[in-house]
This record gives structure tokens, sequence and C-alpha cells, in this order.
């Protein structure tokens, strides 16, 4: 087990060593490798951004009701009865206009707003659950509610959340499939590198067979190499994605301010930090593999 690490340790060195002896060739594929895994990963954080701004709305087939201002008492009791007898309501919640009032002026920027109003300028509303998701239902029901003269106003409110959502998944496949082939062009990158440090290593590889070296013992720096090249373009995507964010922010908190928001679009978390990481890593070790097991077997020695 001792002389397993010890191996492995040297190999290690050994990458270690090649990458500091060619420093400028390392970084430049440092860099095509960060690059390329930055455009998928800063898509992806912007993504989960919209994600988590959309999960904030609900996304349950819902309709606000408002009544007319002339409305009584007995007009909201009626209507409540009648939609907790509409087979097609899954739930429903009477919001008289004391309670909207209250709920909106807890909202930043209007509290100052309705204090300056003589009276209260909202309506009671009820807030209206499907049991089915279809559009068609719940435009069906819209239509009776509207007609009914108690009724002043009906809006389906979370049809457009849904369409965020929607768009979101969109994009994220589209992501996927960006990640999926820059990472072919990743595997070609490490290929390619590899395969010149095999040519560059060649006497020395012959000597090493002929001294009785094993494949695995041949190998194992070159994978090292690529994993290490790997975690290197990983480290300049993490720092592009977050400089990136970090310019985005600057605009995103001046348009968030005239919302009275203090949003920004957040980081990628740790978790998230660390898979990419040791995706690079992976993608490194990969195109390594593939170099070493095509090329390797054409130096035997002399």
């Amino acid at each position: 087990m001792m002389g397993w690490l010890r191996q492995h340790g040297q190999a290690l060195r050994g990458a270690l060593a090649k990458l500091a002896m060619q420093r400028l060739a390392s970084l430049l594929n440092a860099l095509v490798i960060g690059v390329a895994l930055a455009l998928p990963a800063g898509g992806y954080a912007v993504l989960e951004n919209l994600r988590g701004i959309a999960s904030r709305f609900s996304l349950e087939p819902q309709v606000s009701v408002f009544l007319a201002p002339e409305a009584k008492s007995a007009d909201a009791d009626a209507l409540g009865r009648r939609l907790r007898e509409d087979r097609r309501v899954a739930s429903s919640r009477y919001v008289p206009k004391d309670e909207a009032l209250k709920s909106l002026s807890r909202t930043e920027g209007f509290a100052e707003i309705l204090a300056a109003l003589e009276k209260n300028p909202l309506p009671d509303a009820f807030v209206v659950k499907l049991r089915d998701p279809d559009p068609a239902a719940l435009e069906s029901l819209a239509v009776e509610l509207r007609a009914l003269a108690a009724v002043t106003h009906v809006q389906a409110d979370s049809s457009w959340a849904r369409r965020i959502a929607a768009l979101v998944e969109i994009a994220r496949v589209g992501m996927l499939i960006l990640a999926a082939l820059l990472a072919v062009g990743l595997l070609a990158v490490t290929f390619n590198s590899i395969r010149l440090q095999i040519l560059t290593q060649r006497d020395e590889i012959e000597v090493s067979r002929l001294l009785g070296a094993t494949d695995g013992f041949i190998q194992r720096p070159f994978y090292y190499l690529g994993a290490l090249q790997g975690l290197a373009g990983g480290l300049v995507a993490l720092g592009a994605v977050g400089g990136g964010i970090g310019l985005l922010n600057q605009g995103v908190r001046r348009l968030a301010a005239t919302y009275g928001s203090g949003f920004e679009l957040a980081l990628l978390d740790p978790g998230d930090a660390l898979a990419l990481l040791a995706f690079a890593s992976l993608l490194g070790w990969l195109g390594a593999n593939l170099s070493v097991s095509m090329y390797l077997r054409e130096i035997e020695p002399k």
C-alpha cells in the first residue's frame, strides 16, 4: 500500500513539475478550458437565479377575483358559497380590502404612498386555486366569474410565472447541450496536449520500458497532468463566472433599486463550484486517458 501511494505521489509531483516547466503552454491550456467551461457555468448560474425568482411565485392554477367597490358583504358571501360548491375549485380564500391594504403597505416603497391616500383604493377579493392545471379550465371559470354583477375584474395570476418557468427550463436544456458540445472540445484540447507530451518524452518512455517499467507506471503521470490541466481550467472558469456576475450585478442592483428591491445575482454555491472543478478534472483525465491509450502503444523500445 505504501509503495502504491509513493508511486502516485511521485506521478503527481512529476505532473506538477511539467506544468511548472511549461508555464506559458499550461496557462494557455487553462485559459482555453476555463473560457469554454465559463460559458455553460455562467449560463447555469444565471438560470439558477431566474429559477429562484420564478419559485417565489405560485405556479399552481390560480385566479384572483376582485369584487366591485359597491359590492356588499352578502355579495361576497354568495360568491364564496358558489366557489366552494364548484367542483373545479380546489380552494378559495377571501381577502378583505383592509387585509390587502395592510399586506401591500408592508411592501417596500408602498407604505408612504398608501399613507397619503384618503381611503382604501383596494377591492375585496377571492384567491381561487383550481384542481385542473389545464389553461382551458382556468379560462372557462374566469369567463363565468366575469359575468357576475358583483365582480369587477378577474385575473389569472400565475400564467406569466408558468411561462417564466417554461422558458427557464428550455434555456436549461440549451445550456446542457452547449455544455456537452464544449466538453467534447475540451477533451480534444487535453487529448492533443497530452499527445504532444508523449511525443516529447518518447525517448524517456522507451528507456523506461527497457528498464521494465509497467504501462501503469508510465501512464500515471500523464493522467495526473490531464486532471491538473482540467482543474486549472475549472479554477479559471470559476474566476470568470464570479467576475462576470460581479459586473452584471452593477446593473442588476440599479434595476432592482427602481423596484424597491435589493435583489442581486448570486454566485455558484459551494456544491456547484466543487462539481464544476470535479467535472473539469474528469474531462482532463478522460482526454489524457484517450490520448495515452492511442499513442503510447505506438512507442516500443528499439
